[in-house]
């Protein structure tokens, strides 16, 4: 006679109908029926956010899954039934208390079974031939029962990962095309058109990029993040046309001035003309220092000078942590930010497209220094939408700059604790 099997747990532990459920699916599978443990542990794991199990409960089922024998499950022989303190050793060293929530969680999830004997102690019986006749612990056979369930689950979350990975590489790529290409329109002084709605300026395409870019989430899911990548395509496509539409105009122009200079070139007597116009034009090849964009000059001779001018400006701060308060700076470079010439250079195109005036980043470079008013226009953009006027910004921090009242360290250090902060809020939720 086949020995009675308990279904109720020892104790205060109430019995469920969700456990009922789990060990009557156990009880269902066919008798042929086998699966890989340590497969189905790795799907498992795949699907634990589904199945609503967390680490430390798999760490546990991960024990006890040691403790059988054999690699294969297969049979009536599943059941495990190892003390707490053997448990708890190949847990890692997991406390009783923790040990025993844990078991809870995996029995709530129809992972495994409680086969608790009369009097709550895990133990097996044997018969006169020294195998076991019945066995009190925690039964494996959900693991068999389910084993497509789980590849289901696992195989889901999979492709959910990969579908979340292509859309996030899509706003990345996105998000660098528009930033690179707003740079483009405004050095190369193309007048900007968008949706065919009448005239606009390019600080205005910034700052629908920008709106754009500030609604996308630290941690989202691919619905949240599908919708914003879909928006960044769709005006990456209308800029690059902008830029495509002026390259073309630019080629007619410039076929239209070569057919121009060829019917003057065949007029000798207006040869000579270019002349002058040429040697009036020389201003800009000896490298005179363009007080709007901040770059230093080119001229060899001053190299040295200027590069100790640069080092003696810069702070104790890195650069490293600059840009790691300031990331989103990155994103204006035209062959990223690898030494501070590169962000102020950066700074210089960026500023322009946040709307501040070059007054204001002149006076900016004149009170705080050159390097750390590149380091406050990283930090204004940083801030994105919760900056609301820019340039007054810039200026109200030039103000307190000249009277000793401002330090950029402070600034940094800010930015950093705020994403600090924000970085332990998303591991916490």
């Amino acid at each position: 006679m086949e020995p009675h099997r308990s279904t109720t747990p020892f104790g205060r532990r109430s019995l469920t109908l969700a456990h009922v459920a789990s060990q009557a699916a156990a009880r269902a599978r066919p008798p042929e029926k086998f699966a890989h443990k340590w497969n189905v542990f790795r799907a498992i794991c795949a699907a634990r956010s589904r199945l609503g199990v967390s680490e430390r409960a798999l760490a546990v089922l991960d024990a006890l899954l040691t403790f059988h024998p054999e690699t294969i499950l297969a049979g009536d022989e599943l059941v495990v039934f190892p003390s707490n303190r053997q448990l708890s050793l190949r847990a890692h060293g997991m406390a009783p208390a923790t040990l025993r929530r844990h078991l809870a969680v995996l029995v709530d999830a129809g992972l495994i079974v409680r086969r608790d004997s009369p009097n709550g102690k895990r133990y097996a019986r044997k018969d006169g031939a020294g195998e076991v006749e019945i066995a009190f612990g925690f039964d494996l056979s959900p693991l068999v029962a389910r084993a497509e369930e789980f590849e289901t689950l696992a195989e889901a979350v999979r492709a959910e990962e990969r579908a979340l990975k292509r859309v996030r590489e899509r706003i990345t790529i996105c998000r660098r095309d528009i930033a690179k290409m707003i740079v483009t329109g405004l050095e190369e002084g193309v007048p900007p058109r968008i949706g065919g709605q009448g005239p606009a300026d390019w600080i205005a395409i910034n700052d629908m990029f920008r709106s754009i870019v500030c609604r996308i989430p630290r941690t989202a899911t691919r619905a949240e993040l599908e919708p914003v990548a879909d928006e960044l395509a769709l005006l990456s496509a209308e800029v690059l046309n902008l830029l495509e539409t002026h390259v073309n105009s630019q080629k007619i122009s410039a076929n239209e001035s070569q057919t121009e200079r060829h019917i003057q070139n065949s007029n000798p007597k207006t040869s000579t003309d270019l002349e002058p116009h040429l040697q009036e034009g020389r201003g800009d090849d000896f490298g005179l220092v363009d007080q709007d964009s901040g770059a230093l000059p080119r001229d060899e001779g001053a190299d040295e000078a200027n590069a100790s001018k640069l080092a003696t400006t810069i702070k104790a701060y890195p650069l490293g942590m600059v840009l790691e308060a300031c990331p989103d700076i990155v994103d204006y470079a035209k062959q990223g930010v690898n030494s501070w010439r590169d962000l102020i250079a950066t700074a210089a195109l960026a500023r322009a497209a946040l709307g501040i005036s070059a007054d204001a980043w002149r006076e900016a470079q004149e009170t705080m220094g050159v390097p750390d008013a590149a380091v406050m226009i990283a930090a204004i953009l940083q801030k994105g939408e919760a900056i609301g006027s820019p340039g007054g910004y810039l200026r109200a921090l030039s103000a307190k700059a000249r009277a000793k009242e401002f330090s950029i360290g402070p600034a940094l250090m800010a930015l950093l604790r705020g994403k600090l902060a924000k970085g332990r809020r998303e591991a916490v939720g």
